[in-house]
């Protein structure tokens, strides 16, 4: 039986690197912060419990990662990475298993943890990776059998140790009743005066410890982030994953190289995305979606054949058939399309409800509406919702033709088969079948005459 896992993950950095007024593990990566990265892969691998160790900004690194089940453990002085690790033993039980991560490195895939993790007999395992340039790494120490010896840190290391190519993560596992004697033989003796994690390696090499080495398959999973450019570099490796989980998943991507997911898709056959398209939230795109260039479309559930034309911006957005919708679109949370609906250019609509075959082609703003059947609403069509204080409900039944240039003063409702005149300001009820007009009389002046500049 596999002893339960704990997982410490080391948050406390400040990032100064960054110039930020966040902690470095609250720097967005993919439209969040990089620490819930992490947290989710650390969650998926089943773990008993997961403390995470925190220190500038820790009240707001707790605030922003609230919906995750962690002990939370503020490391008052931060004297190294060992320290941190000091920090969590009180609350780790001497049979367990520990993996330790590094809150700024949140793109390891969860496979080679599960790698690492299998079995979890080793009493001190480490995951490596080899870098053409090592530069700025500790450098993995093994004898002429290939066994580690030990970890030294750049700072440390001799000439001929700066020259090894295989080099510490930072993420190790160890077995907690040895890792607590370990720790407690750390020291600061060191260029920095620091507890150095990696120290624990040296000791158990002298004990005869078995120490296995994980070597990560691709190097560009392990990075992190120190400043804005390593930053930069982690959110490119993002769309790179992203574009090619849905290029595996059947979708079409125009560029791989211009798309941008931030959070998670599910896709049908044969959907389509153009260039510099964000993709945020949870969003579900039926069989046959399209979506043309510079759209941004977030928390959506698109019905097959739906098409998004370009520069669209799309926000909590169902439609329940193919629709048409764009270009430069804005549907707001609440908007729900049917079958065959049409929203066209410079068209927005928050909180409204289209039946089947209603239209809005341009120049229209539909909130807070619940619109029937075979509507077409002209260009210039605005629903007055809002009256200063609150808002009201528009009611619009089937087959009615709204003029362009109207105002629809809510609450108001045009019954089924209404027509309404162009320019007409409507404040009460339509009636069924009925042309409907509100506007002034048109006057003609003769003789009138055009005010002109004065001379200078």
């Amino acid at each position: 039986m596999s002893k339960p896992l704990h997982i410490v993950i080391l948050a406390a950095g400040e990032g100064t690197r960054m110039k930020s007024s966040r902690p470095k593990v609250l720097q967005t990566l993919a439209g969040r912060p990089m620490l819930t990265h992490l947290l989710d892969t650390a969650i998926n691998l089943g773990p008993e419990k997961i403390h995470v160790v925190i220190g500038s900004g820790a009240d707001l690194v707790k605030d922003t990662c609230q919906a995750y089940d962690v002990n939370w453990i503020e490391q008052e002085q931060r004297l190294g990475t060992g320290h941190a690790v000091m920090q969590a033993m009180p609350d780790i039980p001497g049979y367990a298993t520990v993996l330790v991560l590094l809150g700024d490195h949140p793109l390891i895939p969860a496979a080679v943890l599960e790698e690492m993790t299998a079995g979890r007999q080793a009493p001190l395992a480490v995951l490596t990776m080899r870098l053409e340039d090592p530069s700025g790494y500790g450098r993995v120490l093994r004898d002429m059998y290939g066994s580690i010896q030990g970890i030294v840190e750049q700072r440390d290391a001799t000439g001929a140790q700066r020259d090894i190519e295989e080099v510490n993560t930072g993420i190790i596992m160890a077995e907690a009743s040895h890792l607590s004697k370990w720790l407690d033989r750390l020291n600061c003796d060191n260029a920095r005066q620091e507890y150095y994690l990696t120290d624990i390696f040296s000791m158990a090499h002298e004990e005869g410890c078995e120490i296995l080495g994980v070597i990560a398959p691709d190097p560009r999973d392990l990075q992190g982030a120190n400043d804005r450019r390593q930053l930069a570099e982690l959110e490119n490796r993002c769309r790179q994953l992203a574009a090619t989980s849905l290029m595996e998943a059947g979708v079409q991507l125009i560029d791989p190289a211009r798309i941008d997911v931030r959070g998670s898709v599910n896709t049908g056959r044969d959907v389509c995305i153009d260039v510099n398209v964000v993709l945020e939230g949870q969003n579900t795109l039926g069989d046959g979606v399209s979506i043309g260039p510079g759209c941004v479309v977030k928390d959506c559930a698109l019905a097959a054949g739906t098409s998004v034309h370009p520069h669209s911006v799309l926000e909590g957005v169902v439609t329940t058939g193919a629709c048409d919708i764009g270009p430069f679109a804005r549907l707001r949370p609440g908007t729900e399309l049917s079958e065959g609906c049409r929203i066209g250019n410079f068209v927005e609509a928050k909180n409204a409800k289209l039946g089947e075959g209603s239209k809005a082609s341009h120049l229209t703003y539909l909130g807070d509406s619940t619109v029937g059947k075979g509507v077409n609403f002209g260009a210039g069509t605005i629903t007055c919702n809002y009256d200063g204080a609150n808002k009201h409900q528009t009611i619009v039944g089937d087959d009615v033709f709204i003029g362009s240039n109207t105002a629809l003063v809510a609450p108001v409702t045009v019954h089924t088969g209404a027509t309404i005149g162009a320019g007409s300001t409507i404040t009460k009820e339509a009636p069924e079948d009925a042309l409907t007009v509100s506007r002034s009389r048109q006057v003609s002046i003769r003789n009138w005459k055009r005010p002109r500049k004065k001379d200078k």
